[in-house]
């Protein structure tokens, strides 16, 4: 295999597989990107505290949860278009319908109904993510696990640049309503792909009942793994990107509170983390070909923690009264290095968890992994407003960085550095 690799690494990277990737991560990233980015703007430029806009992040919990509905999706297809597109489908129209029936809301007189929708826009959200992994987890040969998933990955992070950057400098002319409503138009590639696409061959084999559905992917885990191992596994998925979810719940607040304006951060923060992502995210799925995954691990896992650092260093200087250049060159150095990091440690990530799940179970055990990994992200980020209004944005972005150090550690049993690389972890 490896006298084949440098031969086979154009046709790896350049094939339909991998632009299916780039479709999934798109349509992935752009609903939970909303939420992310998108939201936290909204509700600070209509007045909501920082306090309650960290508390927005306990609507993301159907992304933790998601794995109780997954064995749904694996064992029932829709009538039309088969067990995965189907439900591809049905996803991508909930999400373009819930996207631009939002910004018809007001805030400030009408935070009850901005609760329910975003709660229905997380819940379509986490949904497409489980139909979506797993049907890009059962279009992929084991050897394209790395490339696709960083493909996707990048993709993902593409997405944020709409309601991260197109959408903030829209809602600097334009009313909110058109600001989403333009911003829900994004769904549409998403749902192209779904038409366009087949059914994986593999999705043929789906559980014949639905109890099966349901404990026979967590009881192939555990008795592939032991409890031991399997609960290594989990800890790990769990602390792996706690400090870098953190860091960036409120980076969007974060950025209007050390005094850029909404125009700035939409076109040079966001901007400026478009290439080091792009770049970063392709090399790091072509060096994780000649890597492995365990060792992609280690070293994209370093370069995402240093990134933590940098929100630090832009905090140091403090709030800018006035805007100058050089304030500009910092911001995109710090999201640059960001992007950069987590985009190369994400990839990775994904990579790691596609590897741990089982082709008969796709839907179930990706959906188990990938909740847990969103735990810090929906409950521990809850609580990021209050720390910040607590520690101050310094201290804050070290605390993230205290807790990026035990996921690192833990590699030294789930993703052994001397391991060989197609071993799973």
């Amino acid at each position: 295999m490896n006298q084949q690799q440098p031969q086979s690494l154009a046709a790896a990277l350049f094939n339909r597989r991998m632009l299916i990737c780039i479709f999934t991560g798109f349509s992935s990233g752009l609903p939970l990107y909303i939420l992310l980015n998108l939201l936290p703007a909204w509700l600070r430029s209509e007045g909501i505290s920082l306090k309650a806009i960290g508390l927005f992040a306990l609507i993301q919990f159907p992304y933790t949860w998601k794995f109780l509905w997954s064995p749904l999706l694996d064992r029932y297809a829709l009538p039309l278009l088969g067990r995965r597109r189907g439900w591809m489908l049905l996803t991508q129209l909930g999400l373009l319908g819930a996207i631009g029936a939002l910004g018809a809301l007001s805030p400030r007189d009408q935070l009850d109904w901005v609760v329910a929708l975003t709660v229905a826009l997380a819940f379509l959200s986490a949904t497409q993510d489980i139909v979506l992994d797993a049907y890009r987890r059962e279009l992929l040969q084991e050897e394209e696990l790395g490339l696709g998933n960083s493909v996707h990955v990048n993709a993902y992070k593409v997405a944020g640049l709409v309601p991260g950057a197109l959408s903030l400098i829209l809602a600097d002319h334009l009313p909110w309503l058109q600001v989403f409503l333009i911003t829900a138009l994004f769904m549409l590639p998403g749902m192209v792909m779904t038409l366009m696409v087949r059914e994986p061959r593999i999705a043929a084999g789906s559980p014949r009942t639905l109890r099966e559905a349901v404990v026979e992917p967590f009881h192939e885990f555990l008795a592939r793994s032991g409890w031991r191992s399997a609960l290594l596994v989990l800890a790990f998925i769990f602390l792996y990107k706690l400090g870098d979810s953190m860091c960036t719940a409120l980076a969007t607040p974060f950025y209007l509170d050390m005094g850029f304006s909404k125009s700035e951060i939409g076109l040079v923060a966001k901007n400026a983390g478009l290439w080091p992502s792009v770049i970063g995210g392709l090399l790091g799925g072509l060096w994780m070909v000649r890597l492995g995954i365990n060792r992609a691990l280690w070293l994209f896992g370093l370069v995402q923690l240093l990134a933590i650092l940098g929100f630090a260093w832009l905090a140091w200087h403090g709030p800018q009264a006035t805007i100058e250049p050089r304030q500009l060159v910092q911001l995109a150095l710090v999201i640059g290095l960001e992007a950069l990091g987590v985009g190369l440690g994400t990839a990775a990530f994904v990579a790691y968890i596609a590897r741990t799940t089982h082709p008969l179970y796709t839907a179930t055990q990706f959906a188990l992994f990938t909740s847990l990994a969103a735990v810090p992200r929906t409950f521990v980020n809850a609580t990021t407003g209050w720390l910040v209004e607590r520690m101050g944005w310094f201290g804050f972005f070290l605390l993230c960085t205290a807790l990026a150090v035990p996921g690192m550690l833990l590699l030294l049993r789930v993703a052994p550095w001397h391991e060989p690389p197609g071993k799973a972890g």
